[in-house]
């Protein structure tokens, strides 16, 4: 039974043994490539949820008809990439022995890498669906294997050929595009062209989606350490969500690279707060929902 936070993302009172989701933040981000400060999102994203409301106009449905449970950030060894993902894997498992959805928020994107090592112990055939401006398939970066930029090389490691959908991807090596063409993942460049074939062949598989917030155009999301111009619109990432958690298999998701003090206005963060919530929303049936 894990305990509940102080402050928690905005409506996301439940008590863990009436929740469906459980909320967790990982804040880390000492492998980072250029800025770093995704430490800083899971605190800055709960405090900010309280500028929205619950009710989402886009679903119509509410945060106070479902039950989720927000247990507060992991206390990392922060200058320790192998005990952080560690912590993270083990707080992931406590998660799915309880038969809950875990829904970290990150942080950088390795953390993805914890939860995932976690979800491949229980879901054998796990597929992957993943949402960036960059392929993360490095094989090391500075000869480092632990890093942001090779966490999907990683995961690619425990799932095998043919099981991780990338989408939003316009940066990498060259080397990394390649390899990824030799049939290791699906990579869709620059856009989500292609999601709805993807969503009608994985119905039924367990999924782990991954939500890397730079697959956004930097005019939307400056708030990032990587950011890359030329991404989605809101709109575009925010119907993707819905459709993928409302009608796929979603066994645990991640939200990550939020980077908040690079925007000091605020509206990274309310992005954030939002795409968090549709997740939400999407990921709970409630009564009279046909979705799924």
């Amino acid at each position: 039974m894990l305990s509940k936070n102080i402050v928690n993302f905005l409506g996301c009172d439940s008590e863990y043994k009436n929740a469906e989701i459980v909320l967790y933040g990982a804040p880390f981000d000492s492998t980072v490539s250029f800025r770093p400060g995704t430490r800083f999102a899971p605190q800055a994203i709960r405090n900010d949820s309280y500028g929205l409301e619950t009710y989402s106009p886009y679903q119509d449905k509410d945060l106070s008809d479902i039950n989720v449970f927000d247990s507060g950030d992991l206390e990392l060894p922060t200058g320790d990439t192998q005990n952080v993902l560690k912590t993270i894997e083990k707080r992931t498992e406590i998660i799915f022995e309880d038969n809950k959805i875990p829904f970290l928020i990150g942080g950088e994107h390795l953390v993805t890498l914890g939860s995932v090592r976690a979800a491949i112990k229980k879901y054998k055939s796990l597929n992957i669906i993943h949402l960036d401006a960059h392929t993360d398939l490095r094989e090391d970066y500075l000869g480092v294997k632990l890093s942001h930029a090779c966490v999907i090389r990683r995961c690619w490691e425990l799932t095998g050929d043919n099981r991780i959908y990338q989408f939003g991807i316009r940066s990498g090596d060259k080397s990394e595009f390649e390899w990824a063409k030799q049939g290791h993942t699906y990579l869709k460049r620059f856009c989500l062209e292609g999601l709805d074939t993807t969503i009608e062949k994985l119905k039924g598989e367990p999924i782990y989606l991954t939500v890397d917030l730079d697959v956004l155009d930097t005019s939307y999301f400056p708030g990032t350490g990587t950011p890359e111009p030329g991404g989605v619109s809101f709109l575009e990432l925010m119907n993707a969500v819905i459709e993928i958690c409302s009608k796929l298999r979603i066994i645990g998701c991640d939200v990550t690279e939020l980077c908040p003090i690079y925007d000091q206005s605020g509206v990274s963060t309310a992005i954030a707060c939002k795409i968090i919530r549709e997740m939400l929303l999407a990921l709970c049936k409630t009564e009279g929902d046909n979705n799924g």
